[in-house]
C-alpha cells in the first residue's frame, strides 16, 4: 500500500498516466470519428453505384415488337455475370408490357416486398434490404418507369451485396484500429520518455541533496536546464549560508568556553584558599558549573550542526587509534576488538565520535576486571538510511536491569567508591539522541555490561 501511494505521488507517474489516458482517450474518438465518415461515405458510394446502375439499366431497356421487353443492358461489372455473385438486375412487366430480363447471375427470382410494406416514394422509387440468393444481405434500388406513349410500365431492380460492403467497412476498421493501436503505443512510449528525460534534472537535484544529506557532496553540481538553475544557484547559496552559521556558531561556542575557563579557575582556586566546609562547597558548585558549562556547549555545538551539512569520519580508523591508546594507558586489561574489514564511515564530526567511544571505553576499563571488548558491525539497512553499531563489554560488576535508566542520568552515580563525575554514559546518550541512533544497556556474555550503540552511516 506504502508503494503504490510513493507511486501515485510521483510527478513522473502522474504526467506518464494523466498523458496516456488522454492519449488513449484521443485515439478512441479519432478511430470512432474516422470509422463512422468512412461507413457514411461508403454507404453514400454503394447507393450512388446502384442508383447509376438503376439509370444504366433504364436507358437500355424498351419495348419491343408484340410489347415484349428488350434490350442488352451492359452495366460495366463483371460481378453481373457470376452467379450467385449478390449483384443482380432484373426488368419485371408491371403494365402494356410482357416478357422479363435479368442478369446472368440472377439464377432464380428475389421475393420483393409488396409496395404496402415498402411504399414507393413521389419518384417511383424504393429501397430495402433482403436476403440474396447465397445467404448474402442484398441491398435493392427499385423503380417503376415508363417505357411508351402506351403507358407501358416496368419494374428495374438493381441489387448490390450488402456483406460485400460490410466486409470492406470491417476489414478498414480493423486496419485502423491496428494502425491507430500501433501509433498510439509508440506515441505513448515517444511522450513516456520525453516526460521521464524532462523530469531527470529534478532526480538529478534529488540524488545530489541526498549525497549532500549524507556527507557525499558539498554542494549541487552539474549543468542544470534554465528552469532548474536558479533552485541549485539558490540551493548552494542556502547550504554555504549553512555553512557559515556552523562555524559562526562554533566559534561563538569556542569563545564562550574560552571566556568562562578563567572565572571557573579563579573561584576553584579561592575555594581551596579558603577551605574548609564553605572552601568545599564552592569548589563543588564550580564543578558543577564547569561541567555544565561543557554539556550544554556541546549541545549547543551539535543543535547548530545538526540538519545542515553532514561530515564523514572513517569509523574502523577512529577505534583503532583511540584502541591503542587506551591500551597503553591500561596494560593490565585486556582489550579485544572486532572490527570487519572494510571501512565504515559516520556521518558525523570525529571529536563526537571519539567522545563517545572515549567515554564507553573509559566506563568500561574502570569496571572491568580483566577484560574488555570492543566490536563494530554493520547493520541491516532500513528505508532510506544505513547504520552500524559500536558495541563495548566488560567482564565487570554490570548494572542490573532496574538500575539501567538511573545509569543514563547525568551525574547519578551507582557506585561512590569509584572515582567519577556519572557524566560519561550521559554524554554518550545525549550524543547518540543528537544524531538520531540508539543506545541500550544490557549483560554481556563476559559478565558485566554490554552497551550497544547504534549510528548513521554515511554514503560510501
Amino acid at each position: 500500500m506504502s508503494s503504490l501511494r510513493r507511486r501515485f505521488n510521483s510527478l513522473t507517474f502522474r504526467v506518464v498516466a494523466f498523458s496516456t489516458l488522454w492519449a488513449v482517450v484521443a485515439l478512441v474518438v479519432i478511430s470512432t470519428v474516422i470509422s463512422s465518415l468512412f461507413r457514411q461515405v461508403s454507404e453514400r458510394g454503394f447507393e450512388s453505384l446502384l442508383t447509376a446502375h438503376l439509370f444504366n439499366l433504364i436507358s437500355s431497356v424498351g419495348v419491343g415488337d408484340g410489347g415484349r421487353l428488350e434490350g442488352t443492358p451492359n452495366l460495366g461489372d463483371l460481378r453481373f455475370t457470376v452467379p450467385q455473385s449478390g449483384w443482380y438486375w432484373s426488368v419485371e412487366p408491371v403494365s402494356g408490357v410482357s416478357g422479363q430480363l435479368s442478369s446472368l447471375s440472377l439464377t432464380k427470382p428475389v421475393p420483393s416486398p409488396p409496395s404496402s410494406q415498402v411504399p414507393f416514394s413521389s419518384e417511383f422509387q424504393r429501397s430495402y434490404v433482403t436476403n440474396g440468393l447465397g445467404g448474402e444481405t442484398i441491398e435493392v434500388f427499385e423503380s417503376e418507369f415508363v417505357l411508351d406513349g402506351d403507358n407501358s410500365i416496368a419494374r428495374f431492380r438493381v441489387m448490390g451485396n450488402r456483406t460485400e460492403l460490410e466486409a470492406d467497412i470491417s476489414d478498414f476498421e480493423h486496419r485502423l484500429y491496428l494502425y491507430l493501436t500501433i501509433f498510439g503505443a509508440g506515441m505513448i512510449a515517444i511522450n513516456a520518455l520525453a516526460i521521464i528525460v524532462g523530469l531527470d534534472p529534478l532526480r538529478r537535484v534529488s540524488r545530489s541533496l541526498a549525497e549532500i544529506r549524507a556527507g557525499a557532496a558539498q554542494r549541487l553540481d552539474g549543468n542544470f536546464p534554465v528552469e532548474i538553475a536558479p533552485l541549485a544557484n539558490e540551493t548552494n547559496e542556502l547550504i554555504e549560508s549553512n555553512r557559515r552559521i556552523v562555524e559562526r556558531s562554533r566559534t561563538q561556542v569556542g569563545n564562550l568556553a574560552h571566556s568562562l575557563k578563567t572565572p571557573l579557575a579563579v573561584l576553584t582556586n579561592e575555594a581551596r584558599a579558603i577551605g574548609g566546609a564553605k572552601g568545599g562547597l564552592i569548589a563543588d558548585q564550580a564543578a558543577s558549573m564547569r561541567q555544565q558549562v561543557e554539556h550544554y556547549l556541546q549541545r549547543a555545538r551539535m543543535a547548530a550542526q545538526r540538519d545542515t551539512i553532514v561530515f564523514r569520519t572513517p569509523v574502523k580508523a577512529t577505534l583503532e587509534r583511540m584502541v591503542r591508546v587506551v591500551g597503553k594507558l591500561n596494560p593490565q586489561t585486556r582489550l579485544l576488538t572486532h572490527f570487519p574489514q572494510d571501512e565504515l564511515v559516520f556521518a558525523g564530526e570525529r571529536e563526537d565520535l571519539e567522545e563517545i567511544v572515549g567515554n564507553l571505553l573509559e566506563n568500561a576499563m574502570k569496571w572491568g576486571r580483566k577484560t574488555v571488548s570492543i566490536g563494530l558491525e554493520a547493520t541491516p539497512e532500513e528505508g532510506q538510511h544505513r547504520s552500524f553499531s559500536l558495541i563495548v563489554e566488560d567482564d565487570g560488576p554490570g548494572i542490573p536491569e532496574e538500575k539501567t535508566r538511573d545509569a543514563l542520568i547525568r551525574g547519578r552515580r551507582l557506585d561512590e567508591t569509584k572515582p567519577g563525575t556519572g557524566l560519561g554514559l550521559a554524554i554518550v546518550a545525549d550524543l547518540v539522541k543528537e544524531y538520531g541512533g540508539s543506545l541500550q544497556l544490557s549483560r554481556s556474555e563476559l559478565g558485566g555490561l554490554k552497551v550497544s550503540v547504534v549510528l548513521r552511516r554515511a554514503q560510501e
